[in-house]
């Protein structure tokens, strides 16, 4: 019998259990009023309505045990307009937050995400965001990738970001970023680490420390760097790096390139428009994943290697270089050949 009266029961167990879920947390829901609230209530949160819960609405994503929010993904939209909402803050458990392509949303990061502890994604991009890279975001430790690309960010790059245990992913591309580039970034990167700085006006040296950093893709292209690049290629001898993707491109780097040995993965290296000595190793061509390879714009000089994987780059991989030769490119011209008399 009692097993009967149990199977009764189920149904409504079920329900209440489900009832958690779909009903978000009273302070979740009081947070993502005052945001939407505070940005006008735009068109594009239409369905955050009082007749349905949260947890339902358009952008939000809850934890299916708990109820509690737990994701902010806003995306795509021209109108919405205003200053990133310190209420996101009151979302005290998201771990992720998103807001993508919102060009009309300015001003500065908003010192309140600083209570985001549970942050594990964060990305503002493609936005009018401006002022300075919080050095508050150094502490929130749960932080596994930081997107910050393409807004109006000035001023260095914190070397609080340094501090964050389990970041591997960086991507602070076509903002207006200066100084130099924080020697430990990225040193604590529990995976490969992914690393994206283009399009900035950085400057120094590129860290000696990162020789010591597992990357598996670095983007540094366009920027003012100066000094040596080959601490990116793993350090010496290591050509089982996991690097796949190297684009020091546009810069003012000067170093021998001679000697670098290039990890067995790398399937792009861009290393153009710089002011790179010295000769084309041979042991390029023996990489069989590398589709692309620029050193074009440099002052490289000798013979460009032959067999392999070198068939697949054209002439102008190796274009306005001070003394390179050999196919693509013209013929290497014979030592004369001295006789004796």
């Amino acid at each position: 019998m009692a097993a009967f009266h149990l199977l009764l029961l189920l149904p409504s167990l079920l329900l209440a259990s489900t009832a958690v879920a779909d009903e978000c947390h009273d302070d979740d829901h009081a947070a993502l009023v005052a945001i939407d609230t505070a940005l006008g209530s735009p068109y594009h949160f239409a369905s955050w309505t009082p007749d349905s819960a949260c947890c339902d609405w358009y952008d939000v994503d809850c934890d299916a045990e708990s109820g509690r929010v737990i994701g902010l993904r806003v995306y795509q939209d021209a109108n919405m307009s205003g200053a990133i909402p310190d209420a996101i803050a009151n979302l005290t458990y998201l771990q992720t937050l998103t807001l993508h392509h919102l060009p009309a949303i300015a001003g500065a990061i908003p010192d309140a995400l600083a209570a985001l502890s549970n942050l594990s994604q964060l990305t503002i991009s493609y936005t009018g965001v401006s002022g300075p890279i919080p050095t508050f975001l150094g502490t929130l430790t749960e932080l596994t990738l930081l997107d910050l690309s393409y807004n109006s960010l000035t001023g260095a790059i914190p070397a609080s970001l340094a501090d964050l245990p389990s970041l591997s992913g960086l991507n602070l591309k076509r903002n207006r970023l200066s100084g130099p580039i924080p020697p430990l970034l990225l040193s604590k990167s529990p995976d490969q680490a992914y690393l994206w700085l283009s399009g900035n006006n950085l400057s120094g040296a590129i860290p000696a420390e990162f020789a010591a950093v597992d990357f598996a893709h670095v983007d540094l292209s366009r920027n003012a760097l100066t000094g040596d690049a080959t601490c990116l290629f793993g350090g010496a001898g290591n050509t089982s790096s996991s690097l796949q993707h190297l684009d020091v491109s546009r810069n003012a780097l000067r170093f021998d390139l001679s000697g670098v040995e290039f990890p067995e993965n790398l399937t792009y290296v861009d290393l153009s428009h710089n002011g790179i000595h010295g000769a084309i190793p041979a042991q390029v061509a023996t990489l069989d994943n590398l589709q692309q390879f620029n050193v074009s714009f440099n002052r490289l000089c000798g013979e460009v290697p032959a067999g392999g994987n070198m068939a697949r780059f054209d002439r102008y991989s190796y274009l306005h270089n001070k003394c390179l030769c050999g196919a693509p490119l013209t013929a290497c011209r014979q030592r004369p050949i001295n006789h004796l008399h």
